[in-house]
């Protein structure tokens, strides 16, 4: 089991707190994305970064959905320079990057093709990872995942050496996420924690930090997402999301992770945004083999009607995830999204092909019934 040993700092207010951890530091890389980098929480961590001297290179090209041709251009522009500290600000993308840079910079680094070819990493450079949406958890994963559009579909290049240094969970750098990217990020992190939860491979530690992740997230998602400026509900999601991150270290996701790699592989969907889609119809296949764990987490739900039997309590939690995300105004079909109807033979492949994921699942499925999860998600 990965034991994660990152120092943690969260809390409203909590930017001065980084200083500690500069201490020494003289030469650092900043990596985040063209909209995160002009955030004023962004621009208050730069000077405290940039103050007594420090040098700090700035990376702010990171995509949405980053390919290994992405990462390669990265590497080719960045400096050459002997960082002794990377700076990660920013959505899931521009973590998973920051990582792969924390050990792509390192002297003993086997290169991008080779890692993307299953050769571990031994080593990287000192790391601090800074989330600016709640929901992808990468900052507590041993995981980068990266678009392989030669194959249209994702990889994952996975190593505990991925694992950060430090962790800061700041509320104020994700108020300004407009309430379509809040909505999608946090249904992640659901999928997430309901994923590992379920999965074959759960285990009491998996299991505690889904049902702490689950409790926090289920109580504050509509809450963050409908007053951006509640920076108490924003840091519960915030620590939801790490939750989620680290219940996939611990377990790992299953069904609706291996269907949305392809959505965003092939069609870049936003990650969230495929698993929005997906939940609710995978849920309903994985509920018969979970019938359990699914009453638990309807309890969780505010509100909910415990006095249900677990049958009936499994049935409303797959009833209440497709509610939610129709309240948080996702999307609910692909046919909106310019998804084709053919190409769904194509997309059960590429699904049932995401091996590590499909492993994990409590139920077997084959082709026809990845299909059939997929057809469900046209209206006509």
């Amino acid at each position: 089991m990965v034991t994660i040993n990152s120092t943690l700092i969260s809390g409203a207010g909590a930017i001065p707190s980084l200083a500690p951890l500069l201490t020494g530091r003289k030469n650092l890389l900043l990596v985040s994305d063209s909209n995160v980098i002009k955030l004023a929480a962004t621009q208050q961590i730069l000077a405290l970064l940039a103050a007594e001297g420090r040098h700090v290179e700035i990376i702010d090209t990171v995509p949405p959905e980053p390919s290994q041709h992405d990462v390669a251009k990265i590497m080719a522009t960045a400096p050459a320079s002997a960082f002794d500290l990377i700076v990660g600000i920013g959505g899931g993308s521009v973590l998973d990057v920051t990582k792969l840079l924390s050990v792509l910079h390192h002297p003993q680094s086997p290169g991008l093709d080779a890692l993307l070819d299953g050769v571990k990493p031994v080593a990287r450079i000192a790391s601090l990872l800074i989330p600016a949406t709640a929901g992808t958890g990468s900052e507590a994963t041993p995981n980068a995942i990266l678009a392989i559009p030669e194959q249209d579909t994702k990889i994952g290049i996975i190593s505990p050496v991925l694992l950060p240094d430090y962790v800061a969970l700041l509320p104020e750098l994700t108020t300004s996420m407009p309430a379509h990217i809040a909505s999608s990020t946090g249904i992640d992190a659901l999928c997430h924690l309901i994923e590992c939860f379920t999965a074959t491979i759960a285990n009491p530690v998996s299991d505690n930090v889904a049902l702490t992740g689950l409790r926090k997230l289920l109580h504050n998602i509509e809450t963050a997402v409908n007053e951006p400026q509640n920076l108490v509900a924003r840091l519960e999601m915030l620590w939801a999301s790490y939750y989620g991150g680290a219940a996939i270290t611990h377990a790992g996701t299953h069904l609706v992770h291996a269907l949305s790699y392809p959505l965003g592989g092939k069609y870049h969907l936003p990650h969230g945004v495929a698993n929005a889609i997906l939940l609710a119809p995978c849920m309903k296949v994985v509920r018969p083999h979970a019938v359990a764990k699914f009453a638990q987490v309807w309890d969780l739900v505010p509100g909910a009607d415990t006095s249900l039997n677990d049958e009936e309590k499994s049935h409303a939690l797959v009833q209440f995830f497709a509610d939610l995300v129709k309240r948080l105004n996702l999307p609910d079909n692909l046919e909106s999204l310019g998804v084709p109807r053919a190409d769904i033979p194509s997309l059960a492949d590429a699904a049932l092909n995401v091996k590590r994921l499909m492993n994990n699942a409590p139920c077997a499925v084959n082709h026809g019934d990845v299909q059939a999860i997929y057809q469900t998600l046209f209206k006509y």
